[in-house]
C-alpha cells in the first residue's frame, strides 16, 4: 500500500527551522521533551531498519527528520531502507539474505510471521513509552498476548471521488458497480483489497474459508469489471487529482495527500463496513542488535517523535499522545477517527488465512484480470 505524505504543521515545539543553503538543522530542546531515556552505550553499532515508503517523518518540510534524531541522541547508525507491500517484505525476510533489526508489517502479515516463527518476542516492560498504546490495539488477533509487535500505525479504506465531476454518490461498495461512472471508476490492482469490495456488498466475513464465498466475491468482481476504468494501485494519485478518473477506494490517510492537489476531492467510508488494519514495529528472529531495536521502538512511541511521524504520513495514531494533543493536525478528525461505533461495529481485519485458501483466491483473481 502507498504510504504518502502531505506538510502539516506541527506544534511550536516541534517546529524546526533550516539553515540557509545546509539543509537539515536538529530539533531544538527535543531531548527535553523526551519520555524515554536514550543513552549512548550502543554507540557506533548499527541499527538495520526496513519499513514502508514515505512511512516516516524525513526532515522535509520542516519536519523532524526521525532517524538522524535517534542517531544524534544514542549514536546508533540507522540503515533505513523501504518495501513496497507485505509480501515483499516477506520474501526478503524468507530469503534469509539480509538481516534486519526493524520491520514494521501490517497485523495479517505480523499474524503469519509469527505463525512460522520468524519473529523475535518484545519485552514491553523495558518501553517506559508503551503505557501510551491505547488498550483497543493491543491483544488483536495477530498477537494476542502483546508479545512480537507494537502498533506504529492504523488506518482503513473509503472511497475517494470528484465532486466537481461526480454528485455525491451512494455512500456504499455498490457505487464502484454503478453504471454511472462507467470508464471513470477504479478498483484495487491487489486481489484480498478488490477482493474485500465484493465481499462487503455480499456480507462476507473478509477471512472467510468457504470456497464458495470467493467464487461469489469473484463473480461480483466480473460483474462490475465491465464499469471500471482500470485497476490501480499508486496510480490512483493522478488519475484522480487530474480528473481522469472520478471515484475508486483507497487508504484514508492517502486521501489527505490527494486534496492537497485536488481540493474538489471528497472522502466516505461505505455503510456496508471496510478493512482496518494496523501496522507494528516487530523485531525479526536473528536479530543482530537487539537492545538497540528495543530503544528504537521506544524512541518511536516517545510523544514528540510519534506526533511527527503521524503528522508526515497522516494515517490514524494508535497513541494516545497524538490522539489527544489538541495541537494536532488531524485532532478529532472524522475521516481518521470515524469512532469506534463504525470502527469496532463495521470494520474487519484481514487475518493470515490458511495458505490453501490463499492461493484459491489468487488464481480467482488471475482468471478475473484475464475475463
Amino acid at each position: 500500500m502507498a504510504k504518502k505524505f502531505i506538510a502539516l504543521t506541527l506544534s511550536a515545539v516541534l517546529m524546526l527551522t533550516l539553515l540557509s543553503g545546509c539543509g537539515y538543522k536538529y530539533a531544538e530542546d527535543l531531548d527535553g521533551e523526551l519520555r524515554g531515556t536514550y543513552t549512548k552505550e550502543l554507540s557506533g553499532t548499527v541499527l538495520n531498519v526496513y519499513n514502508w515508503g514515505e512511512y516516516i517523518s524525513d526532515g522535509s518540510d520542516e519536519s523532524i527528520d526521525v532517524n538522524r534524531e535517534f542517531e544524534k541522541l544514542t549514536g546508533i547508525h540507522v540503515n533505513y531502507t523501504t518495501f513496497e507491500s507485505n509480501e515483499s517484505l516477506y520474501s526478503q525476510l524468507k530469503s534469509g539474505g539480509v538481516s534486519y533489526d526493524i520491520v514494521i508489517p501490517s497485523d495479517y502479515m505480523i499474524e503469519r510471521l509469527k505463525n512460522e516463527d520468524m519473529l523475535e518476542k518484545i519485552d514491553v516492560s523495558r518501553l517506559k513509552n508503551y503505557d501510551l498504546i491505547y488498550d483497543k490495539y493491543k491483544n488483536l488477533f495477530y498477537d494476542k498476548n502483546n508479545e512480537y509487535s507494537v502498533p506504529y500505525s492504523v488506518g482503513m479504506v473509503g472511497i475517494i471521488y470528484n465532486s466537481a465531476l461526480i454528485d455525491e454518490p451512494e455512500h456504499s461498495w455498490k457505487a464502484l458497480w454503478d453504471e454511472k461512472y462507467r470508464d471513470m471508476s477504479l478498483n484495487f490492482s491487489n486481489p484480498r483489497d478488490a477482493f474485500m469490495t465484493a465481499q462487503m456488498i455480499l456480507g462476507q466475513d473478509l477471512n472467510s474459508t468457504s470456497k464458495k464465498d470467493w467464487d461469489d466475491a469473484a463473480q461480483k468482481l466480473k460483474e462490475g469489471k465491465g464499469v471500471l476504468q482500470s485497476y490501480v494501485m499508486d496510480e490512483i494519485y493522478g488519475k484522480l487529482e487530474t480528473g481522469e478518473a472520478s471515484i475508486g477506494p483507497y487508504y484514508a490517510g492517502d486521501y489527505y495527500t490527494m486534496v492537497e492537489n485536488n481540493e474538489n476531492l471528497e472522502f466516505f467510508y461505505p455503510e456496508e463496513g471496510t478493512n482496518i488494519f494496523v501496522d507494528a514495529v516487530c523485531i525479526p528472529k536473528g536479530v543482530k542488535n537487539y537492545d538497540a531495536a528495543m530503544l528504537y521502538i521506544d524512541f518511536l512511541l516517545d510523544p514528540p517523535i510519534a506526533l511527527a511521524n503521524a503528522e508526515y504520513i497522516c494515517y490514524a495514531s494508535p497513541n494516545k499522545a497524538v490522539v489527544e494533543n489538541e495541537e494536532y493536525s488531524f485532532y478529532e478528525d472524522e475521516i481518521l477517527y470515524p469512532g469506534d461505533e463504525y470502527e469496532i461495529e463495521r470494520a474487519q481485519y484481514y487475518h493470515d488465512i490458511d495458505p490453501k485458501i490463499r492461493k484459491y483466491y489468487e488464481n480467482l483473481w488471475i482468471d478475473l484480470k484475464l475475463y
